[in-house]
């Protein structure tokens, strides 16, 4: 495994991070669907021989929200790293913003959402602080400075070691360092967003950004949510067939395009003799800035791929048929 520094922080992460979305309690019902979990989660007993082998693999870093699974997730990664791992030895990464209470003040990032679910994940992760928490989505109800300071107030507590945002505009992200650097508030030090081979609009303003102010950035859906794992719908997934977020990202109004870019993928993948993942990966991990893709895994053989990701480089000539099939996409979030 190799490890590097958290953006122009002094926090050591493995270059792979662990994604645990996929970690949790099934769905069931359509209330379970609708309160966050899905049909292709893993259970606690389906979970743990992947966090065992990451740990194994030498990765050191975990992410996941108070949303995934209703805190389920949070609740099954907190019980097998304080039973298998040395609490210091390992980054855990989780989120806030999702609804996670019928009131008024059940989501979001006010002062009480973020006071009240930084005690609720410190409790399902069976620890005293959490060593990067992040915004998972931009609250255009709340202002920015009440969450920065709420933010600086968990910070200055205690619980929270490193701030980092999720999927904001660019401009937007520009404005929370200005008003932390402003008011002397901690500052995010990670930016986690949506890069990959099929979506690189962030390639424009937000990956900009973050190297100018020393931004780790740790994407997720590094291989767009399987599509960049296999030929195109050679395989049809549990995941693939209900996974409707996936859907709306990459619908038929950008089928084409990505069918392209993935034949170009496999392409290459087939020439190098390895499975396509790494190749994408490979691709993400060559960029400047990006620090460590969150990888979701429901198979053994994911970790595997990501891991070996870490030992190939692409030439100039593969990274520009890589990218040549790409075309502009509207932005996922605006």
């Amino acid at each position: 495994m190799k490890y590097t520094n958290l953006g122009r922080s002094g926090l050591k992460v493995s270059r792979i991070c662990l994604g645990c979305m996929t970690y949790g309690k099934p769905a069931s019902t359509p209330e379970e669907i609708a309160a966050g979990h899905h049909p292709w989660t893993l259970s606690e007993a389906e979970s743990q021989p992947f966090f065992r082998k990451a740990l194994d693999l030498g990765i050191n870093f975990f992410d996941t929200a108070n949303g995934y699974s209703d805190g389920d997730s949070e609740e099954v990664l907190g019980r097998f790293l304080n039973k298998n791992v040395a609490r210091e030895s390992v980054v855990i990464a989780t989120k806030v913003f999702a609804p996670m209470r019928k009131d008024p003040n059940g989501a979001g990032l006010s002062r009480k959402a973020i006071t009240h679910e930084l005690n609720q994940s410190l409790r399902r992760l069976q620890t005293d602080y959490i060593d990067l928490y992040q915004t998972h989505y931009w609250d255009a109800d709340t202002p920015i400075d009440e969450t920065l300071e709420a933010f600086n107030d968990a910070v200055r507590a205690g619980k929270v070691l490193y701030l980092g945002a999720c999927m904001p505009n660019a401009w937007q992200f520009a404005k929370s360092l200005y008003r932390a650097d402003l008011n002397s508030w901690t500052r995010f030090v990670s930016m986690q967003n949506h890069y990959n081979l099929l979506y690189r609009e962030e390639e424009r303003e937000m990956l900009p950004l973050c190297r100018e102010e020393g931004i780790g950035v740790i994407p997720w859906s590094p291989l767009a949510r399987g599509r960049l794992t296999r030929p195109w719908q050679s395989v049809e997934t549990d995941r693939l067939k209900t996974d409707r977020f996936g859907q709306f990202i990459y619908s038929a109004k950008t089928e084409e395009g990505d069918k392209a870019v993935v034949a170009k993928l496999c392409e290459i993948a087939g020439q190098r003799g390895v499975a396509p993942a790494r190749v994408a990966l490979a691709w993400l991990l060559g960029k400047p800035g990006i620090v460590a893709p969150i990888v979701g895994a429901t198979k053994p053989v994911h970790l595997d791929d990501a891991v070996a990701a870490l030992d190939i480089a692409l030439t100039a000539e593969e990274v520009a048929a890589l990218e040549a099939p790409y075309h502009p996409r509207m932005p996922v979030f605006s």
